[in-house]
């Protein structure tokens, strides 16, 4: 009767085990670039267990020009991705169903940036100068209202198409450069170069940067798993906040190429971006997506107006 009884007790108990095993939702974020600080709350929300906690099971893969995580996302083997906002914007314009949960980086940390000796440190200065322009992408939408809002024809200087290298700035071969302060700018620094920022943010150019989304039928069909994912998600994201030094480390455990000094330092000057007020991490509102997509109109980027009601939804975020 004791034989019987253990085992029974077992036989729950091995139930148990396999039922809590198979009730972890397995799903995968595909981050908009390669592993980074600039991605530390995703890792911080699996390091420290806020994912599995919330009964999921979460790769967190990186992303780049070969895996462009809008793509990737709306070809329906992935659940969740991050993107700058206006490529959700223009997506949607192009009529690919993807929907904002939360705006990462509220504030843009896309800078234009030249070597301190060059004196130029305002777009005034720009005139007969050689601008990078990353063409195509949320920087030459900056980059186009930064020069509309100062006055500055692009016909005053000259425009060259650059990707990653910086080494034509550092080398004298251009005068300024488009970049983020969360990354080329600490890159530059740290081969011993001063520079000067020119911030669109100081002439009232502020724009939403990455975004966390996913898919109208993740949102239609699978709503308390999106809730979970971006409730773990935005509490990783405050903990990195909170503390920048365990981010950086829980970053550089990602990929054995990273070094703790550039991603601390990575983290420490994403903050501003991350929580530039006293709203919640994630948090975002109607007027920055109107902002945005008046940008984008008037820019040709995108074609016409989109319903910006189907654009992002703010249910998946606590009140």
């Amino acid at each position: 009767m004791r034989t019987s009884w253990l085992s029974m007790l077992v036989g729950v108990l091995i139930a148990a085990s396999s039922l809590s095993t198979q009730a972890a939702d397995s799903v995968t974020v595909r981050l908009k670039w390669f592993n980074q600080a600039q991605f530390a709350g995703f890792y911080v929300a699996k390091e420290e267990g806020f994912y599995k906690a919330a009964g999921l099971d979460v790769a967190v893969q990186p992303g780049g020009p070969d895996f462009p995580s809008i793509q990737m996302v709306a070809g329906g083997n992935e659940q969740f991705g991050v993107s700058s906002a206006d490529q959700i914007l223009v997506a949607r314009g192009k009529g690919v169903p993807v929907v904002a949960l939360a705006v990462l980086y509220r504030k843009s940390p896309f800078v234009l940036f030249s070597l301190k000796s060059s004196g130029i440190d305002t777009p005034a200065k720009f005139a007969g100068k050689k601008i990078g322009v990353k063409v195509g992408g949320n920087e030459e939408l900056v980059y186009r209202a930064l020069l509309k809002k100062t006055g500055v024809s692009s016909k005053s200087l000259t425009e060259i198409p650059v990707k990653f290298d910086m080494t034509p700035l550092l080398t004298g071969q251009l005068d300024v450069w488009p970049g983020y302060l969360i990354n080329e700018v600490i890159a530059a620094r740290e081969k011993g170069f001063e520079v000067n920022i020119i911030s669109p943010s100081d002439y009232g150019i502020d724009l939403y940067a990455d975004t966390l989304f996913t898919t109208e039928a993740m949102v239609r069909d699978h709503p308390d798993l999106v809730r979970r994912f971006v409730a773990a998600t935005l509490k990783g994201w405050t903990e990195a906040v909170a503390h920048p030094d365990e981010a950086a480390r829980m970053t550089v455990m990602q990929d054995n190429k990273l070094t703790y000094a550039h991603e601390f330092a990575m983290m420490k000057e994403s903050i501003p971006s991350l929580k530039p007020d006293a709203h919640a991490v994630g948090s975002m509102q109607m007027a920055g997506w109107q902002t945005l997509q008046t940008l984008l109109v008037d820019g040709g980027f995108l074609k016409a107006p989109i319903d910006l009601n189907k654009a992002f939804t703010t249910s998946f975020l606590a009140p």
